[in-house]
């Protein structure tokens, strides 16, 4: 498994997983909020980043990195927005992977946290993320905004 950065010429294969993710969370994005996405994570902006678990030149899983400020440190917080391996991939270390690449990107970054959240329904993740990291406990809520 080789985990690096994405870049422009890996769009044609990113696309399926980013679907796949969002269809794992039923949830619908316009073809405008996936190309602005595309752009940031392919781009040389350092404050959202795209990585990618290929498997020789095929793509098998990525995450979306969010570099953040904080109140509570005086260096930035990384947040992992978005992980999906490839269903026929799973269990076969591509998650674990892009998370120690997630917190390498973090830690090259100088940030002082990597953290994520999941659907509690998400079992199969959980397994891993349990293992990885610790669950503090937090609940999100949200309010979506018409932005």
């Amino acid at each position: 498994m080789d985990v690096r950065r994405l870049d422009p010429a890996d769009r044609l294969q990113w696309g399926p997983l980013w679907q796949g993710y969002l269809e794992f969370y039923e949830h619908e994005l316009d073809e405008a909020t996936t190309d602005g996405t595309w752009a940031r994570l392919s781009s040389d902006d350092t404050s959202v980043v795209g990585l990618g678990s290929f498997d020789g030149r095929e793509l098998v899983g990525i995450c979306h990195l969010v570099f953040h400020p904080s109140t509570w440190s005086t260096s930035s917080y990384c947040y992992l927005e978005d992980l999906f391996v490839r269903p026929d991939r799973r269990g076969g270390g591509v998650g674990r992977s892009l998370i120690a690449a997630a917190a390498g990107e973090a830690e090259a970054a100088g940030a002082s946290k990597l953290y994520w959240q999941t659907h509690t329904t998400n079992d199969t993740a959980r397994r891993l993320y349990d293992r990885v990291a610790e669950h503090r406990g937090f609940i999100v809520y949200e309010i979506d905004l018409p932005g």
